[in-house]
């Protein structure tokens, strides 16, 4: 499973067994800020305007974690096309999570 972020598809692949990355893909989409510029970057409205749709608890607590402080997971799955073969793509539609 390769997860992209609160807001946005993973994908579930298996592997291709590429030698030259020792067998080994993407973790997940990695994140483009950290949480405390995350933090500074993004506001409330723009979190409630990406999780449109998805079910969440709206609160300040995940404003580090909104989908555009993640690198662009269709990017990343696009640059491990050698390494993984995608075989279901999973669309977000409710996020659990603690605060």
């Amino acid at each position: 499973l390769i997860p992209g972020s609160m807001g946005t598809r993973s994908y579930v692949v298996v592997g291709k067994g590429e030698p030259e990355s020792l067998c080994s893909s993407p973790h997940g989409a990695g994140r483009a800020y950290s949480r405390s510029a995350a933090r500074r970057t993004f506001t409330r409205a723009q979190l409630r305007e990406a999780m449109q749709g998805i079910e969440y608890r709206d609160t300040d607590a995940f404003l580090d974690e909104i989908p555009a402080a993640y690198k662009d997971i269709d990017q990343v799955m696009a640059d491990a096309a050698d390494l993984v073969e995608v075989r279901h793509v999973l669309r977000q539609v409710v996020n659990v999570k603690g605060d």
